[in-house]
């Protein structure tokens, strides 16, 4: 038999996936609006 793979870590060590996955939902898009900006800055700055 197989067991699943002991995943536990201790408490001492920190994931940094796991510290960034709550901050995603705001981080994702305040990215896509600076990066816009970003672009239309450009945009009108060149035209």
């Amino acid at each position: 038999m197989s067991h699943a793979p002991h995943t536990e870590q201790p408490s001492g060590e920190i994931d940094p996936v796991e510290a960034i996955v709550p901050v995603i939902p705001w981080l994702l898009p305040l990215a896509g609006g600076v990066l816009i900006f970003l672009l239309a800055f450009i945009a009108v700055f060149m035209a």
